[in-house]
């Protein structure tokens, strides 16, 4: 009788908004990969609670995966099969920083990167011997597999793929070059194009990778030869993906991305303060991108390409009125969708450490307040102001920025810009998401469905 592993991705249950919206919803990558790298004589099944809610199901080993903010839930979960005496095994970005603490509620924690152990995993549990901890090593990048694609929710509009790991840079607040490194390893354009067709029955596609276009000459051109490979294999879906601002610069990856359906590049800002640039070591903005930007923005939409600039509130040198001119700089500038986060000390990260250092974390009872560590939520005590004061200031200024009428001009600036309604739609999309996300529960929360359809029947649109 074959044996079953059930994989589970948990839900925050705090959160609400962005999660809930069916066009922001990415399909758990890690459990895909992990089911890739597991036996063909196993049965296996994926329980995600982005569309259902967890029920307890037989099986002979579980394995989860969570983020620092659904930690908390992922615990909950195990607790049940531990219970029962089944094993439970967890991995992730969260667990690898904070192993100990899993060790409470986990049975087995995988640390790093699990293509290298997760044979190891497996064969241990078929011999009664699983270990209470695995580690990782970052393989080269024509050692990855492919995500298990059949196995996600049907419902997902987003297909995700992962095609280089790694970051050189070590901004302050990341945790990609802890958890994957930071050499930039590249999967060889041939697996990518053939994960690509595994995928076309989602409306979308998603690039995951922190940068795809990297960091040096040679991998702008290995850019370039998936882009073409996509073009000449016929594959013409819209798509979105992230990168740094040395997007913008080679006009034939701009040219390609146009030509493949690329509708929106996410680019981390985070701030327009040069002294908030040097604070999170955010090295290539100061050198490329600052007091740039709208010319870097503008580059990009003549090839009919909006922007997502993610921006950081609440770092050390921000002062409230700092925060003011921040969202000031978003809505007169030329970026098309905006993620405005609250710094955030993810474990792993230097701002972390810092933080616990300085005993700057305001919610502490872990491992529950880890559900509040979502990015839009308050969870720290800054320098220049009270932690209250924060709230009241984010409140401000995000009611200013996620209103109707900003979010409604920013499409009509996008349309203008990139004369494409399908990537002004797209950044529309991702303003009123993000708003609803941050304003769930509240009087300013609404119907995002009935909004969209409004704009698609106007006139403008």
């Amino acid at each position: 009788m074959a044996k079953k592993l059930l994989l589970i991705n948990p839900r925050n249950y705090l959160k609400g908004g962005l999660l809930k919206q069916e066009f922001s919803n990415f399909p758990p990558l890690g459990l895909g990969i992990v089911a890739r790298l597991t036996p063909d004589d196993w049965e296996i099944e994926i329980l995600d609670e982005n569309f259902d809610d967890f029920e307890y199901k037989e099986a002979d080993l579980v394995g989860l995966t969570a983020f620092t903010s659904n930690v908390y839930r992922a615990y909950q979960i195990a607790k049940l099969y531990r219970e029962n005496d089944v094993p439970t095994v967890m991995g992730g970005v969260h667990v690898s920083m904070m192993t100990e603490e899993a060790l409470q509620y986990i049975d087995t924690v995988v640390k790093g990167e699990a293509e290298s152990v997760w044979p190891t995993v497996i064969a241990d549990f078929e011999k009664g011997q699983l270990k209470r901890t695995y580690e990782g090593v970052r393989l080269p990048a024509d050692q990855l597999v492919p995500a298990r694609h059949d196995l996600f929710h049907p419902d997902y509009k987003n297909a995700s793929i992962q095609t280089t790991r790694g970051c050189p840079w070590r901004c302050d607040f990341c945790t990609v070059h802890a958890f994957n490194g930071t050499a930039y390893r590249q999967r060889p354009v041939k697996d990518i194009l053939d994960e690509i067709e595994m995928t076309l029955d989602r409306e979308f596609l998603f690039f995951v990778d922190d940068n795809l276009v990297g960091y040096s000459k040679k991998s702008m051109a290995r850019t370039i030869e998936l882009l073409k490979g996509m073009k000449e294999r016929g594959y013409k879906r819209e798509w979105f993906t992230q990168a740094s601002i040395n997007f913008a610069e080679n006009e034939e990856v701009l040219q390609l991305a146009h030509d493949t359906g690329c509708k929106l590049v996410l680019m981390g800002i985070e701030t327009e303060k040069l002294e908030g640039l040097e604070e999170t070591n955010k090295d290539l903005n100061q050198k490329i991108g600052f007091g740039h930007y709208d010319d870097i923005f503008s580059r990009i939409h003549e090839y009919g390409i909006a922007v997502l600039g993610t921006f950081i509130f609440a770092l050390d040198t921000d002062t409230p009125e700092d925060l003011k001119k921040r969202v000031d700089f978003i809505i007169n500038s030329k970026v098309d969708a905006y993620q405005t986060s609250v710094l955030t000390p993810f474990p792993g990260t230097g701002t972390y450490r810092k933080f616990v250092e300085e005993d700057r974390i305001h919610y502490k009872n872990f491992p529950e307040d880890w559900q509040r560590m979502r990015f839009f939520e308050n969870v720290i005590d800054p320098i220049t102001m009270t932690h209250e004061e924060l709230n009241d200031v984010l409140f401000r200024e995000w009611s200013r920025l996620f209103s109707k009428r900003t979010i409604l001009d920013k499409f009509k600036m996008t349309l203008r810009e990139t004369k494409d309604p399908n990537a002004a739609f797209w950044a529309l999309t991702t303003n009123a998401s993000y708003g609803n996300t941050i304003f769930e529960g509240t009087n300013r929360y609404f119907d995002l469905t009935s909004f969209l359809n409004v704009v698609r029947e106007s006139a403008a649109y």
